[in-house]
């Protein structure tokens, strides 16, 4: 086995800033298609040559994701409309809902798990995750699989 065939899965606290940089980067790319690669490295502070050297040995865990199924748990407030919310937001990002399952609300909070597909043309699950764990009412968010 090839060190190229070792993945690993590291909190970004131990990454170099240089490789939480490269991300950022490739996120800037992503979201502004009038970005040049130069306009971007400026922009987060790397060089293009640190760009080319790290941009395919480095990416955020849920933008690794596309083609794939995650099932997800939240642990949310027991609030009318605040399901609708989060299924918005998966609508919004294009992703195909496979599953959903709530429990039974005690002391007025709800578990939430929800299986998608993240199918080409989604927006990265990384701002889905974003997007539904700063929304009022929303107490915790856990991937549980990821096929």
């Amino acid at each position: 086995m090839s060190s190229k065939d070792n993945l690993y899965l590291v909190n970004e606290d131990a990454l170099p800033e240089v490789l939480k940089q490269v991300v950022k980067a490739k996120k800037l790319l992503e979201t502004d298609k009038s970005l040049t690669i130069q306009e971007a490295t400026d922009a987060v502070g790397i060089s293009r040559s640190s760009f080319y050297k790290y941009k395919d040995e480095v990416t955020l865990f849920h933008d690794n994701t596309r083609g794939k199924t995650i099932t997800f748990m939240l642990i949310m407030d027991d609030e009318p409309g605040l399901l609708s919310s989060v299924l918005g937001e998966v609508a919004k990002g294009g992703y195909n809902i496979l599953t959903i399952h709530q429990s039974v609300p005690v002391n007025n909070i709800a578990t939430v798990t929800i299986s998608i597909r993240i199918v080409p043309g989604c927006e990265s699950a990384s701002v889905l995750f974003e997007a539904i764990e700063s929304m009022k009412g929303i107490c915790d968010i856990k991937i549980l699989a990821r096929e």
